[in-house]
């Protein structure tokens, strides 16, 4: 795949080739909707077009975002629809058989999303959670019958939060993948911090698991301790987004 990442749009990394990897898995076809939220560079909606999903849409905050999705989806021969707004807003009303995230889930200094600047890429609130959780609480509703949402996080900000607020908006709930590894770059920076706020125990203060989580519309949960796990795959081990 070739992508185009400007300044001030965050290039992927290993958790969104993880989560790309499982969204391939989902087997989209020409009648698959699939929503790529928290876009980016439009990576993962590109690997959706070119996976054969026969309607894309990407939607971020950012306006370099959205270009660079319409750019990256020109270079790589695939049509995405890209589309500049706050999370589901842009396409309200709309029902899609998958919808994909990888949103910023880095815990930061305070609660603030930042408007802009390199940190609007990464910087997720206190806890990590500031956007997941508003990805946890409007994407069901916009599933169709059947459909599924993938989500990829640390396992510093919580697997029971996002297990919990799946279950109850009815989906049942899987564990995809877990991918024990160092802590990435930011994390690493805010060790000390994250021990301090218990999100971060002080004897494993240099390990996370990256998250693959999916809630499935109309289908039974799987137990988590079913989830693949074992030793990660060599792209995934290295480069983790936090």
């Amino acid at each position: 795949m070739r992508l185009v990442t400007p300044p001030g749009v965050f290039a992927p990394i290993s958790d969104s080739r993880l989560l790309a990897a499982h969204l391939m898995a989902e087997r989209p076809d020409a009648r698959t909707r699939v929503l790529d939220l928290c876009t980016g560079s439009g990576y993962l909606a590109v690997a959706a077009g070119q996976a054969g999903a026969g309607d894309v849409t990407a939607v971020d905050l950012s306006r370099r975002a959205v270009l660079s999705a319409r750019v990256n989806a020109r270079l790589n021969g695939v049509r995405v629809r890209a589309l500049r707004g706050d999370l589901l807003e842009p396409v309200r009303g709309e029902r899609f058989d998958l919808i994909v995230a990888n949103p910023p889930y880095v815990p930061a200094a305070d609660d603030g999303l930042r408007a802009r600047g390199p940190a609007r890429a990464w910087a997720a609130g206190r806890d990590g959670r500031a956007l997941l959780d508003q990805v946890l609480a409007q994407a069901p509703s916009a599933l169709a019958p059947g459909g599924s949402l993938l989500v990829v996080h640390s396992s510093v900000c919580g697997e029971d939060p996002t297990l919990d607020r799946l279950r109850a908006a009815g989906l049942g709930v899987e564990v995809l993948e877990r991918v024990r590894g160092p802590l990435g770059p930011l994390m690493r920076e805010r060790a000390d911090m994250l021990v301090a706020r218990g999100l971060l125990s002080g004897g494993a203060r240099g390990e996370e698991e990256v998250l693959v989580i999916a809630g499935r519309a109309g289908r039974a949960s799987v137990e988590a301790d079913g989830a693949r796990g074992g030793d990660p795959h060599p792209a995934h081990a290295q480069g983790l987004r936090a």
